[in-house]
């Protein structure tokens, strides 16, 4: 991955102070419409990073120093197994992307996220907190912790990877995490069936002490910067700007024309070096998407074309897992990005969504994504970039932005039609992806082909 490797070069001993900087305002709104709470701000061009919620990054991993002293004194506590969900989760926390949070929510920061969407510091300000970041234990767990005050997170291997202290149990109640979360309780929700519907009826909050960086060993690692990183990067690259990117998908020329065109219209703002974190999530996702693997090889691909500039482009992964949440999720999308710098973030048409598990319809409107993140308490300081929609252009052979005054001359390529283009090998109009980045797709799909006996093969990592 050489290419990809421009596009991120690790910086050692990232600093973790971030100087005061001005509150960000909304620009006036351009072309693409820059959603705003209240009425339009003239523009407001602050130099360095946007701070994190609550002034500083909640890091959580142990001091190098202090390491061993830890893995002893896990071993003498009561152990509580994470499953993969979970330790996406204690990845999550280490970092500080859920920053001022301090470790798995205890219940007044449980019933306050899922009531109120965020949580109230000790000096009285709000941050945004719109999903539940809990560990679930069930009846024997909670027997074995019994007094105790702290216990050890363990992995598959039972290997300590975490303790977690002053501790507080309470009743987990699934139906209303679900309710609420989702708006939903209809089967079929994926990580509701992944880590709730079989999970404990209790849940155990803390402070969390990791005992050294969460790492996966996929040859992957290196693309995975901590907050802390990525600021330190964005700091390298003299950024005045940080325009962050979601995707759990491959990059079509459609995101890379959205992408490149802000880019300039910040340029047009007054921002002289505005960089791209382009920020694929890499937790948990539904069977149907795309693996991570697969889609870091054909993001590398998009860069070696020319799709995107190595030199604007910061790619990393997002440790978050997926919830399929809609308007709740995106809320959680958009401020973890403001604890790694971004101070603006691009939001597509249903955002974080899914098909209703059971009635054939969205189970979100494609518009509330953006209009709750335009209104959503504790992002007021983040600018919010609705996308401007993308169709392929068959008079100019090229994806560009829909012209509504001649919609016979544009095709829209659903996700359903590219992927059965894909399966059957076959290619989408010219101009739709970079060749590169297509033929890693069709590979991907190429190995999930029915075996003789008519099963379907599980992914190789690409």
């Amino acid at each position: 991955m050489a290419t990809m490797s421009k596009a991120l070069i690790k910086t050692p001993n990232p600093s973790h102070s971030f100087p005061k900087t001005h509150k960000t305002h909304f620009p006036k709104p351009l072309n693409f419409a820059l959603s705003s709470r209240s009425a339009p701000q003239k523009t407001r061009i602050s130099c360095g990073l946007i701070e994190p919620d609550g002034g500083k990054l909640v890091e959580l991993v142990v001091k190098e120093s202090q390491r061993d002293l830890k893995q002893r004194e896990a071993l003498s506590m009561p152990k509580i197994k994470l499953s993969q969900v979970d330790l996406e989760w204690v990845h999550v926390l280490s970092e500080g992307w859920a920053s001022p949070l301090g470790g798995f929510m205890r219940e007044s920061e449980f019933l306050q996220t899922l009531h109120f969407g965020c949580l109230r510091l000790a000096d009285g300000t709000f941050v945004n907190m719109s999903l539940p970041i809990v560990l679930a234990i069930d009846d024997d767990q909670k027997g074995r912790v019994g007094g105790s005050g702290s216990v050890a997170l363990v992995d598959s291997g039972d290997n300590p990877v975490a303790i977690l202290s002053n501790i507080e149990i309470y009743k987990h109640n699934k139906e209303e995490r679900t309710a609420r979360t989702w708006g939903c309780t209809a089967p079929g929700l994926p990580y509701v069936e992944e880590a709730i519907t079989n999970s404990g009826n209790w849940l155990i909050g803390g402070d969390l002490e990791v005992i050294k960086p969460i790492k996966y060993n996929d040859g992957l690692d290196r693309f995975r910067l901590s907050p802390a990183e990525l600021r330190e990067e964005f700091t390298r690259r003299d950024a005045d700007a940080v325009f962050a990117f979601q995707l759990r998908n491959p990059v079509h020329n459609g995101h890379a024309l959205l992408m490149t065109d802000t880019r300039r219209r910040l340029l047009e703002m007054g921002y002289k070096n505005p960089v791209l974190l382009l920020h694929p999530l890499g937790g948990y996702t539904k069977a149907d998407d795309v693996p991570l693997s697969w889609r870091m090889k054909q993001h590398e691909k998009v860069l070696e074309d020319g799709v995107l500039d190595p030199e604007t482009t910061v790619v990393s992964i997002f440790p978050s897992p997926m919830h399929y949440a809609g308007p709740t999720e995106v809320q959680w999308h958009a401020k973890a990005r403001i604890n790694a710098g971004a101070n603006f973030y691009i939001v597509g048409r249903d955002p974080a969504g899914m098909s209703h598990p059971v009635e054939k319809r969205d189970l979100y409107d494609a518009d509330h994504g953006k209009k709750v993140l335009s209104m959503a308490p504790g992002l007021e300081r983040l600018n919010i970039l609705p996308f401007k929609v993308a169709a392929y252009d068959k008079t100019q052979g090229k994806m560009a932005f829909f012209d509504p005054s001649r919609p016979q001359d544009f095709l829209f390529i659903s996700g359903t039609k590219m992927r059965t283009l894909a399966k059957n090998k076959e290619n989408p109009p010219d101009g739709f992806m970079c060749p590169g980045g297509w033929k890693v797709l069709v590979d991907y799909y190429d190995s999930l082909a029915p075996v003789e006996n008519g099963r379907v093969k599980q992914p190789v990592p690409a």
